[in-house]
């Protein structure tokens, strides 16, 4: 015997789980190839086009939501 109320709770802990993996942290490395841009040019985007970046300790780590959301604000175009 299944519940469909108990599946569908199932099912969507599942999904949130999912969005959770996948608005982890990334790293410099990572999200140069996620945008396929040069490690230089997130450097620049960061400090002159305020590319969404978190620094901890030495290194600057960011949130893939914050990154989209930065890209289809259209802030990242060419100027």
């Amino acid at each position: 015997f299944t519940n469909p109320a108990f599946s569908a709770i199932i099912l969507l802990s599942e999904v949130l789980q999912m969005l959770e993996i996948e608005d982890r942290y990334y790293s410099m490395v990572e999200i140069c190839k996620y945008l396929g841009i040069s490690r230089d040019t997130a450097l620049k985007w960061i400090a002159n086009k305020n590319m969404p970046a978190h620094k901890v300790g030495k290194k600057w780590m960011f949130k893939v939501s914050e990154i989209d959301a930065w890209v289809n604000s259209g802030q990242s175009e060419e100027e």
